[in-house]
């Protein structure tokens, strides 16, 4: 099957208004750019979007938020994003926030047909209001419940053909693990190859995994906060 397509809006001719995206991604490491810039310009509304968070006031996912095409969150940070509060305070903005761990293991769990699991994290806070609970060796537990999508959307360093992809360093986070979770995985590279030239020792998410993908262009790769340590005079 032939997965390469074009460009970014080829790509995602066929997400909706309200449709559920799982976004790789941390802060502004690793972000799929073409991609969220695609869904900004085709003006796709009533996203729920799965990320660990919603990037900045101006970059990342934080450009579909402040034109009012994201209708929920389910995200481990809401920091660095002044749109992302405004809207949350004013209930414009439906937000459920889940520990950076268990994030990773529901969308893990969605991936693998895992129906949920139990967990310290939480118990004791508003985390675990509404959520099933179990003792277990003399501790309570809540249940998480898997997450799915009907697209997730990410961005590799480097991928062949077929789609087996391998990711640089901490631009990896989630999206290994989103790209098992969700109906249709859509995925810009750095770097496309041959079949064969990658070393499938080094391969983190197989081809069976992806759906679309293509060479994207144009990184900014973005930083949320730049420190420069103050040197002494010479």
């Amino acid at each position: 099957m032939n997965k390469l397509v074009k460009n970014a809006a080829e790509a995602i001719h066929d997400i909706r208004d309200g449709a559920v995206i799982m976004s790789g991604g941390f802060g502004l490491c690793g972000n799929p750019e073409n991609l969220i810039s695609a869904l900004h310009e085709k003006a796709i509304k009533g996203l729920t979007i799965i990320s660990n968070n919603c990037g900045t006031t101006d970059f990342g996912l934080g450009v579909l938020l402040k034109a009012d095409q994201v209708k929920k969150m389910v995200s481990s940070y809401v920091g660095e994003n002044k749109v992302f509060e405004e809207q949350f305070l004013s209930g414009k903005l439906e937000v459920e926030l889940v520990p950076q761990g268990t994030l990773a293991e529901r969308i893990r769990a969605g991936g693998a047909g895992i129906g949920g699991f139990y967990t310290l994290t939480g118990v004791g806070t508003v985390v675990a209001e509404g959520k099933g609970s179990k003792v277990i060796d003399g501790r309570e537990y809540i249940l998480e419940l898997p997450l799915k999508a009907d697209f997730a959307l990410v961005k590799a360093w480097k991928a062949d053909k077929w789609g087996n992809l391998v990711f640089r360093k901490t631009t990896r986070n989630f999206s290994s693990l989103m790209c098992a979770a969700a109906k249709t995985t859509i995925v810009e590279v750095e770097e496309l190859v041959e079949v064969g030239e990658l070393d499938p020792d080094q391969i983190h998410v197989p081809s069976i995994y992806v759906h679309r993908l293509f060479q994207g262009s144009g990184y900014q790769k973005w930083i949320e906060q730049r420190t420069v340590r103050v040197r002494p005079t010479a």
